[in-house]
């Protein structure tokens, strides 16, 4: 009786209402248990570039850039020196990721002072410091990535069992996992700023949401692909008040706290325009070309028959990126910034991350997580496709995770993600028109072609055919040598057959956003 009436101390609560309360709390605590276990159980894999000296990998970057930032000054920290080698991992990330690398370093030295020590400790290899490391990536996860997506998922619209069930699903999304956890990198700290963005539009603390974001693109410049969306959605809310009045007021408000935050972030970086200009330099090498390694792009793919890198010269390529990433996203955009819904700016952020993606200059294979979290936030309301993209998304990465040596926790968590989506999520027989919000487009193509529909079981098909060749493609690498003449053969395969289905996808969530009704009234909550 007493543990009842502890329950019940929320005012005009009945004895039903505060037991479904406690029975939610449980949950989601439990939710919360299983994803934190199965992080921590990945982190014990191997890490990027263990014990392969001279360079090692992301791990060793990240370990760099601690013993960089707390033994030299400021304004040498993106400089080449005879102390800081901007070929072995410089610095090439924003201030807010250099000021997190000197947090790290400041408790690496209270732990273990030989872990960041100037030069003698390049390449420093230990269980304690891997244990450190992996602690860092932990942290971070929980006190910015995690709490986003509670508060995301706790205001979206739905049924409490389906809020719960996306709760799972979103957080073990094993692409994120695999990367930040596995391979080694902090994606959840900017990614999850992005998140903390997209609530304060929701809940209409637009200057909230503008520093946010801000954050998460003074943390990976990346964000940029959330860029657009973010400046469209903000300026087309603006002027939908009116611009000689208060969305005049608005807009000058939001400029003004863009402003504040990036002069904040980049204060000790703006004492000199030589020291600018440095950061700058660093953060958009146009030297390093076209794409990095096998990635799921278009120009990498193009590549296997034009060899785009030794056809065209640096600055053609730069140019051809650039148009081609502008065209594809400059329908989202126009459509955001005339009609700016909270859902019509989620689908303009997978847009315009997939268009960044697959036709930008200088991708990585990991960019996709860009995508992917748009993505991860669409999952309850079509949760067939965003399962399939995810999916995708994961097997794109393939060829580096195996690369690592993570091939059993890359299988375990993709198998784990693709059966709890299909079973808590239905998401296998979310396949009519309208759960793929497919019903407006449909009805515009019937008008020219009266026989138009789309089979549901054509889509089931599509999916388990495409699930069949990522097992197939995954099997083949991981256990049957290449021909020697042709050393990359099945990486190229992996970024063909991921770059074909992000074209798809592309398409599919255009239509979406294209075909979305005019905006009516301002949107409180998520649908």
């Amino acid at each position: 009786g007493q543990r009842m009436r502890s329950v019940q101390e929320v005012p005009g609560e009945t004895e039903g209402e505060a037991r479904r309360r406690m029975e939610r709390w449980s949950l989601i605590t439990m939710i919360l248990a299983v994803s934190l276990t199965v992080r921590w159980t990945v982190s014990l894999n191997p890490y990027s570039g263990a014990g392969k000296p001279p360079m090692f990998g992301d791990y060793e970057a990240q370990r760099h850039w601690q013993e960089i930032t707390i033994n030299l000054p400021v304004h040498q920290w993106y400089f080449n020196t005879s102390s800081n080698n901007l070929k072995y991992w410089g610095l090439d990330y924003p201030p807010l990721t250099a000021y997190h690398s000197l947090i790290c370093a400041y408790v690496a030295k209270s732990i273990n002072p030989e872990w960041i020590s100037l030069h003698t400790s390049r390449g420093f290899e230990s269980l304690g410091h891997k244990l450190f490391m992996r602690v860092t990536v932990f942290v971070a996860d929980l006190v910015i990535y995690i709490p986003a997506i509670l508060c995301y998922i706790h205001h979206c619209e739905g049924p409490e069992r389906k809020k719960v069930s996306s709760l799972l699903c979103v957080l073990l999304y094993p692409g994120l996992i695999l990367i930040d956890h596995g391979h080694f990198q902090y994606n959840s700290i900017s990614l999850g700023l992005a998140v903390w963005g997209l609530l304060g539009l929701l809940f209409d603390r637009v200057l909230f949401g503008s520093v946010a974001f801000c954050l998460a693109l003074n943390y990976k410049q990346m964000e940029l692909y959330h860029a657009l969306p973010f400046f469209c959605y903000l300026l087309g809310n603006s002027l939908k008040r009116d611009l000689k009045g208060e969305g005049m007021i608005r807009l000058i408000k939001i400029a003004l706290t863009v402003l504040i935050s990036f002069a904040c972030c980049w204060l000790p970086f703006l004492t000199s325009l030589q020291q600018s200009l440095q950061v700058l330099q660093r953060l958009f090498p146009v030297d390093r070309g076209l794409f990095e390694d096998k990635v799921g792009n278009v120009w990498c793919s193009l590549s296997v028959i034009l060899k785009v890198k030794k056809v065209l010269s640096p600055s053609t390529q730069v140019w051809l990126s650039f148009t081609a990433t502008l065209l594809t996203l400059l329908p989202t955009c126009i459509k955001l910034t005339i009609n700016p819904t909270l859902n019509g700016f989620k689908l303009a952020l997978v847009n315009c991350s997939l268009s960044f993606f697959l036709f930008s200059f200088q991708v990585h294979e990991k960019s996709i997580l860009l995508a992917a979290l748009p993505v991860l936030l669409l999952l309850h309301e079509i949760p067939f496709m965003a399962t399939w993209f995810l999916l995708v998304s994961t097997f794109s990465m393939f060829p580096l995770l195996l690369k690592d040596g993570l091939l059993l926790p890359y299988t375990v968590t993709s198998l784990a993600f693709l059966l709890i989506t299909t079973t808590l999520l239905s998401a296998f027989d979310k396949v009519s028109l309208e759960d793929l919000q497919l019903q407006p487009f449909s009805q515009g193509v019937r008008r020219y072609i009266p026989q138009f529909t789309i089979p549901p079981q054509f889509a089931k098909l599509t999916f388990l055919l495409s699930i069949i060749a990522m097992a197939t493609l995954s099997m083949i690498s991981a256990t049957l040598s290449p021909p020697p003449q042709l050393p990359d053969l099945f990486p190229v395969l992996v970024s063909l057959f991921s770059c074909i289905h992000f074209l798809i996808f592309l398409m599919y969530f255009n239509i979406l956003h294209l075909s979305e009704p005019l905006y009516k009234k301002h949107q409180r909550k998520v649908k």
